[in-house]
């Protein structure tokens, strides 16, 4: 099984690029997935090829080594999370490819919890973790409760498997990534940029799946459509970036008013519109009310203070009888909305 084997030389320093590499591996996602079954099937076949008992993956942080995809141990024998210090597999930042014949023998792992104790390590062989621009985050370990060394062939297939574990990480990460993007290009997508709140496209879609949910569960469907009292004016008289800012703030509070469920978008120029499930027209006036006062509380600067600035609200409600569908929930909640700016505006109607 063992033959002898050179043991690379190892330095008792902590590399100068600590940093940058717990950096990479945080970056990488290894520390999310390593516990994953394909990461456990190749521990385990390294301990196999390599005719040892023990594997595992250890991924080194920036004080600390994570141990993940344990082969031939038991729970709870080696700690998941150990200092530098107290693990032979943070010696691959250091070394690279190294081994040690007998752990018990050398200073540097003699007292080591993992040789002192159970499970009362011996021989020790990694191959490092080494991402595509030449850090090292890791390890791919074997190890043996009697002292010996791998031949060329199994030290070969170790380091081979080494690469397939970084492989995976590496294609983890790539899925990480197109997720991410995605999930920021959804967002592009469906949110506008001035208030940060649904775009009118993203909100007609969320109106057609409340409407037929409301119409399966039979349950209660409102809308409130939220027009800025004069807001021409405000761009007159302060320019258009006054007006930019107080768009922005007014959707914050409407963001910050709303339900987990709710959904609050821009549904025109100066209109914001909020999508209110499972709420009867009771609720939705309760809100509209709050939404009115604090709006009119709020102190709007750029350059110098504005005077309040207020918002008329249209209430529509979805009644499974004559307003029966998204659109004519809309219509009703704009045509109160221009009942209120008729009536003095700064006042709710629906």
């Amino acid at each position: 099984m063992l033959a002898a084997h050179n043991v690379h030389p190892l330095t008792p320093h902590q590399p100068a690029d600590d940093a940058r590499r717990a950096a990479t591996l945080l970056r990488s996602g290894a520390l999310e997935v390593a516990d994953d079954a394909q990461f456990a099937f190749l521990s385990g076949l390294a301990s196999r090829v390599c005719g040892v008992p023990y594997a595992w993956i250890a991924l080194v942080g920036a004080g600390s080594v994570h141990l993940h995809a344990l082969a031939g141990l038991e729970p709870g024998v080696l700690a998941r999370e150990l200092p530098l210090e107290h693990s032979c597999s943070a010696l691959a930042v250091q070394a690279g490819a190294w081994e040690i014949d007998d752990l018990r023998a050398d200073g540097r792992t003699a007292f080591m919890p993992c040789t002192a104790g159970e499970p009362r390590l011996r021989m020790a062989s990694s191959a490092p973790l080494v991402t595509r621009d030449g850090c090292t985050i890791g390890a791919l370990t074997v190890a043996d409760s009697k002292p010996g060394r791998l031949d060329h062939a199994r030290r070969a297939l170790l380091e081979g498997l080494a690469g397939q574990v970084m492989a995976l990480i590496t294609a983890h990460g790539r899925e990480r990534a197109l997720a991410a993007a995605r999930a920021q290009l959804d967002e592009l997508t469906t949110t506008d940029a001035q208030t940060g709140l649904h775009n009118r496209r993203s909100l007609l879609s969320k109106l057609h799946f409340e409407v037929a949910r409301t119409r399966r569960f039979r349950t209660p469907l409102s809308a409130l459509v939220i027009g800025i009292d004069q807001f021409r004016d405000v761009n007159q008289r302060h320019g258009e970036a006054a007006g930019d800012m107080v768009l922005a703030n007014i959707a914050r509070v409407v963001q910050d008013s709303v339900r987990v469920i709710d959904v609050a978008g821009r549904y025109g120029g100066d209109e914001l519109c909020v999508l209110l499930p499972s709420t009867p027209r009771e609720g939705a006036l309760k809100l509209a009310d709050n939404l009115r006062l604090k709006i009119a509380a709020l102190i709007h600067r750029e350059a110098g203070r504005l005077a309040p600035v207020t918002v008329s609200i249209g209430i529509g409600n979805f009644n499974h009888m004559e307003i029966s569908d998204g659109d004519a929930m809309l219509e009703q909640a704009e045509q109160a909305l221009r009942r209120a700016k008729a009536n003095g505006r700064n006042r709710i109607a629906g």
